[in-house]
């Protein structure tokens, strides 16, 4: 190609992804550090994913150098949803949308600038930045069944070689040791679920793939390896602990070594996936199934000649460039004020406030949560209701049917129940060991007297607010619990509940 038509397109490429970066400047310097330093994301790992893949573009720079061809109007088509959604999650402060918005432009500017070989050079990279992703809040099913799975393996091998074991839910306790004049407990919490693990994991799995193995297919054996090898070690980590506070201290099993064993068996980790790349070598040599390594340099299509060549440089400029500039001056959504919430009084029932559980203080972030307990006076009845008044992180509100499961209930099928013109979601409770069968019922409502009993469409009602209207909706979850499985009395609690929240 020219080289004077080629330094104005390098020219016009390197301006439209700094005032991407301009316009993503949210994102990068504040979305993304509070989602990674977030203890309910757990991301540490993900402060070094852009360094690879800058590390990626420097390495291969000769072949992107060599793979630059015609403009092409496929990559102007491509920015646009792009562009879209990137409007959408800034303004909805949806840091998902944000990211994937960022990605697409990425490689569809390029895309649009020197065509498609180029684009494909830069779309690995590019999608490494998808392990920026925080996914902990539509990950946490996974969590829970990581975490029966580990506990419930864990607790299995255990009891195979020790007396005592004892497993309920996501807790394995150690009826012969005792601390602090208790039997011993661990809780698989979520830290524990071993998704930290998995993710961090595959990452490094991605990178030492990539320098280390010649073809893509040694490299996605390599990628799916890593979900066992971090599966397995946390199991170990589990088992480890345990043997610690049978066989020496349970203070010491649950304290220092719980923090210092975590590294030990992520190290341990990455020595079997070394092994792994190691196993690959041997069984494939220097190629996998008579695939060759990539050549040093891609040949790129011939360019197209004439002033129309630059017309796809022109229409990704016109577009990428006033977008960028307006999403940047986006205001951040307000906070708007919360639903009143008031326990009512009923005839023959005291009222007690409850404490919050370590879960409620730590992960519900930004909510303010409210607990009592409604006791009869004279027959001995009782029921626990809960609110939780979400603030301005989206991590302020949870889904009982996560958290349920990791206490050790047995959740029936979930069903709509209407009373005294509200809806609510009961979730029946299987008797399970010395518990009796008990009905859950939940309903939410926000700032504007919205109410609904799905999870699904409070997400959405507060998407759509967050991104068209430029505010922060505030929730009011409200839940009820009878030690009962006849739904008419849970029928007539709710009915006593209805005005707990001003609608």
């Amino acid at each position: 190609m020219p080289a004077q038509g080629a330094k104005l397109r390098a020219g016009v490429l390197a301006a439209v992804l700094a005032v991407v970066l301009f316009g993503f400047r949210a994102m990068i310097f504040n979305h993304l550090p509070g989602v990674f330093t977030a203890p309910e994301e757990d991301m540490d790992y993900a402060w070094f994913v852009p360094l690879f893949s800058l590390a990626v573009l420097w390495t291969e720079r000769r072949q992107l150098s060599g793979s630059l061809g015609a403009p092409s109007f496929w990559g102007v088509l491509a920015a646009v949803p792009c562009l879209a959604l990137g409007l959408l999650g800034t303004r909805g402060l949806q840091v998902r949308f944000e990211l994937l918005a960022f990605i697409g432009l990425i490689v569809a500017v390029p895309y649009a600038i020197f065509g498609r070989e180029c684009a494909k050079r830069v779309a690995f990279p590019a999608a490494c930045l998808l392990f920026c992703m925080p996914l902990a809040s539509y990950l946490s099913i996974f969590t829970v069944h990581l975490r029966l799975f580990a506990s419930a393996v864990a607790g299995g091998i255990l009891s195979v070689f020790f007396d005592g074991v004892v497993r309920e839910g996501n807790l394995i306790g150690l009826s012969d040791v005792i601390i602090d004049g208790s039997p011993f407990v661990i809780d698989i919490a979520n830290p524990c679920s071993g998704l930290r693990s998995i993710f961090a994991l595959m990452a490094i799995s991605v990178g030492y793939g990539y320098f280390t193995q010649p073809t893509w297919t040694r490299r996605a054996i390599l990628l799916v390896l890593s979900l066992p090898i971090a599966i397995l070690g946390n199991i170990v980590r589990i088992m480890s602990i345990c043997i610690v506070a049978k066989s020496a201290d349970p203070a010491f099993a649950i304290g220092f070594y719980h923090d210092f064993s975590g590294f030990v068996v992520f190290a341990v980790a990455l020595l079997l996936m070394v092994a792994a790349g190691g196993v690959l070598d041997r069984v494939f040599g220097t190629a996998a199934n008579g695939e060759s390594p990539e050549p040093p340099c891609a040949v790129a299509a011939p360019p197209a000649r004439g002033a129309a060549s630059f017309l796809p440089v022109a229409l990704v400029a016109l577009l990428v460039v006033p977008v960028m500039v307006y999403q940047s001056m986006s205001p951040e959504p307000a906070l708007t004020e919360p639903p009143k919430v008031v326990f009512p009084s009923i005839d023959g029932f005291t009222v007690e406030r409850l404490p919050l559980s370590e879960a409620e203080e730590k992960q519900l972030v930004g909510a303010t949560v409210e607990k009592r307990i409604y006791k009869s006076v004279g027959n001995g009845f009782w029921f626990m209701t809960t609110s939780v008044t979400s603030g301005a992180s989206k991590s302020s509100m949870h889904r009982p049917e996560l958290c349920l499961p990791s206490q050790g209930f047995d959740m029936g099928e979930s069903h709509t129940l209407d009373s005294a013109g509200i809806s609510w979601r009961v979730i029946p409770l299987a008797p399970k060991g010395d518990r009796q069968g008990a009905l859950f019922a939940y309903t939410f409502a926000n700032q504007d007297g919205y109410r609904t009993d799905s999870h699904e469409a409070r997400i959405w009602r507060d998407v759509w607010d967050r991104s068209v209207h430029n505010r922060i909706d505030r929730w009011v979850m409200v839940t009820v619990q009878v030690p009962t499985s006849d739904e008419n009395v849970l029928r007539a609690v709710l009915g006593e509940m209805k005005g707990v929240v001003e609608w």
